[in-house]
């Protein structure tokens, strides 16, 4: 079976990407690397001293990123689904973080330490169909930011990605809830005609 036209389109793209290209050369696991790096040069996200969760990290290259930047001591905890390679340094549970057996596991490595920053770069298997992919895009959203509203220390950190579109808005107004500085990235490694957007939210209340 041939290849669809946005397929091919998206393969052709995916190869003439600069940052395809640049992770490879710089032994990086994924592009999304780049966009955690330009919020990270604007923001100063992680810091050393930081106990760290990232949901949904296979392939890990948030995790890989963000380890360079933190305390030899600290707490660097991935999650997914997906199975992912080990990395140094890197605490990985592979299950759904819904379930009372996965927050267990996080609990007992966390050992009673604070999180200070929660971050998610998940997003759904995009079906194409709007309909279907934005409220599953929120959704997966919420699960984020009810993980960090459990597991953040005070003052704590969360990033998400979303896509602009339905129920963004009211997305956006429930993350100024809980924290007292939000902002919205759209970092240059995010494909221009995507309507991909970050959420940085600072000061957990």
């Amino acid at each position: 079976m041939g290849r669809s036209k946005s397929s091919n389109r998206w393969m052709q793209e995916h190869f003439d990407d600069e940052y395809v290209r640049a992770a490879k050369i710089q032994g990086y696991r994924s592009r999304a690397v780049f966009k955690l790096k330009e919020i990270q040069e604007k923001d100063q996200l992680i810091k050393p001293g930081m106990n760290i969760i990232d949901l949904g990290a296979a392939p890990g290259g948030w995790s890989q990123f963000s380890r360079q930047l933190m305390g030899k001591k600290n707490k660097l905890i991935a999650l997914d689904m997906l199975p992912m390679e080990p990395l140094d340094g890197v605490d990985f549970i592979q299950g759904d973080f819904r379930e009372e057996a996965v927050l267990d596991r996080l609990h007992l490595i966390l050992e009673g330490l604070p999180v200070n920053l929660v971050m998610s770069d998940m997003a759904p298997n995009m079906s194409g169909n709007k309909g279907t992919d934005q409220p599953r895009t929120i959704y997966l959203g919420e699960l984020a930011l009810d993980t960090a509203k459990t597991v953040l220390a005070k003052d704590g950190s969360f990033l998400v990605k979303l896509f602009q579109g339905e129920g963004f808005e009211a997305f956006h107004q429930e993350v100024q809830r809980y924290f007292t500085k939000v902002v919205i990235r759209k970092p240059k490694a995010s494909r221009p005609r995507s309507n991909e957007v970050y959420i940085l939210a600072k000061g957990f209340k």
